[in-house]
């Protein structure tokens, strides 16, 4: 007879592990066996739970969304003016919490597996629209043309997120001086 309510510790379990062993690896290569055995329980409760390694990768990305839709609620909670928003979301995506190295690893593999996966497109597409929402939210007040300017910008934020990431030469905080400045040229352009 199964245990009532462990279903939601063991699957934020097998989240964390998924993250953890990505991050070890640097990759998707890894297997749900792996997965589990960090996890502390057996590969068919891991597959029980969400079916393959792609559902878990999922899972995983979608834990590691909603931990940065909460660092941008927190950036966003101080902001009291539209450029103080704009920078807060660029706050936010440069965030130590986003660069801890299994973090990076599993945002590396969501870049690669949207080449050929629809539903890790889906989750890769969902979080640049939602940036991309608000940012320009946050710039209309200040553009004559927020949408364009926030498309730019949270191409931007991507790259710079890239560069730091994988450079070694590159620091978080000059990628993040970038986004700023890059928002300080486009709102001086529009005055």
């Amino acid at each position: 007879m199964p245990k009532v309510g462990m279903e939601p510790i063991r699957r934020a379990a097998l989240v964390e592990a998924t993250i953890a062993e990505i991050g070890a690896a640097g990759s998707l290569d890894v297997t749900v066996g792996q997965i589990a055995k960090r996890a502390g329980m057996s590969t068919a409760l891991a597959h029980h739970y969400f079916g393959g390694k792609d559902q878990i990768f999922l899972a995983a990305m979608r834990q590691i969304l909603r931990d940065f839709g909460r660092e941008v609620i927190r950036e966003l909670e101080a902001a009291q003016t539209a450029q103080a928003r704009a920078e807060a979301l660029i706050a936010a995506s440069f965030a130590p919490s986003c660069f801890a190295p299994a973090t990076v690893s599993a945002w590396m593999t969501l870049y690669a597996q949207a080449t050929t996966n629809p539903e890790t497109h889906r989750l890769l597409h969902l979080y640049q629209r939602r940036l991309r929402s608000n940012l320009t939210h946050a710039l209309r007040p200040l553009s004559l043309d927020p949408r364009r300017d926030a498309e730019m910008l949270g191409a931007l934020i991507d790259g710079l997120y890239l560069r730091a990431a994988l450079s070694p030469e590159a620091s978080v905080d000059d990628a993040k001086s970038c986004a700023v400045r890059a928002l300080e040229t486009l709102i001086g352009a529009k005055q």
